[in-house]
């Protein structure tokens, strides 16, 4: 919900997400986020402060839901824009904390029960606000479209690609071989000795390490600081919305 968003190909217009602002009170225990308004989920579903309240039960009735925002006690919603999250100490990192990709921001019409409280996401809903829409989907490939009724499209934030797919491969070693042969742009996780040999190449890039990182073929925009990534395994493999 929380994001700082620039468009692709080295676009510097930096914008917010879902979050326009999160203002705190004095001693930081109390955070009032203004949303962006006129957004749709996918499936329809407005997005606005009943959609946050939704989301916000099913993050603080699940155990790493908790674990990410621990002394979270309360959210409402002072109005349909707004939401302030009630915390039982001072939080000055609130806001770092909305912004992990396992508290995503999902329909309530693709939870279930809607509600979100002890909820689960169903997965074949088209449930975000984001780039890209959910494809098929087998146990080792996940394809990602291009939504064309994303908000950030008309503000200058792409996406850059018309699409994604996404592989299983559990083997570092077959990862590191699919990405050094072409059939790959990206392979996550790879540990020290795949980093090193993506470094030796000089078509290839490293990202992250020393114990654990990306390799991605020099081709790939977006991607392409040095600083702490995020790793994708580390986003797709959470069950707080599964």
């Amino acid at each position: 919900m929380v994001a700082r968003l620039t468009g692709p190909y080295g676009a510097t217009t930096v914008r917010p997400g879902l979050a326009l602002s999160a203002e705190p009170s004095p001693d930081r225990s109390v955070w009032i986020l203004t949303l962006r308004r006129d957004v749709r989920f996918q499936d329809g579903t407005p997005f606005n402060a009943t959609a946050v309240l939704a989301n916000s039960r099913r993050w603080t009735t699940l155990p790493k839901g908790r674990a990410l925002l621990p002394g979270l006690f309360a959210v409402d919603a002072p109005r349909p824009d707004q939401v302030r999250f009630l915390l039982d100490g001072p939080d000055p990192d609130l806001p770092s904390r909305l912004a992990s990709p396992r508290l995503g921001i999902v329909s309530p019409a693709g939870l279930e029960p809607q509600g979100g409280a002890n909820s689960r996401l169903r997965t074949t809903e088209e449930s975000g606000t984001g780039p890209f829409e959910l494809g098929a989907v087998s146990d080792t490939r996940i394809e990602l479209s291009r939504s064309a009724s994303w908000w950030g499209s008309p503000v200058g934030l792409g996406p850059a690609l018309d699409g994604a797919a996404f592989l299983a491969e559990p083997d570092e070693d077959r990862r590191l071989a699919l990405l050094d042969g072409g059939a790959i742009e990206v392979a996550d996780p790879l540990g020290p000795a795949g980093l090193a040999t993506v470094a030796e190449d000089p078509l290839l890039s490293a990202i992250g390490g020393p114990t654990l990182g990306i390799g991605l073929e020099d081709s790939v925009r977006g991607i392409d600081s040095a600083r702490a990534v995020p790793l994708l395994s580390r986003v797709w493999l959470t069950d707080i919305g599964a």
